[in-house]
């Protein structure tokens, strides 16, 4: 997403980058682990889940 600063005229072509957009679907898988055991796993996708503003849950594969 761009972005110009307040009380810039109009023209003069597009703004800065401001920061950046992914859409995420519903459904959608973010993060995989393999290799560690179940409680070390749902402890770390628990943090990495409180940076993220979606919902989120942790789902096992058997």
């Amino acid at each position: 997403m761009t972005k110009k600063g307040d009380e810039t005229p109009m023209g003069k072509g597009k703004g800065a980058v401001d920061h950046f957009v992914a859409v995420v679907k519903p459904g959608r898988i973010l993060f995989e682990m393999d290799g560690v055991k179940k409680e070390i796993a749902k402890e770390a996708m628990r943090l990495a889940a409180y940076k993220l503003n979606v919902k989120t849950r942790f789902v096992v594969k058997n």
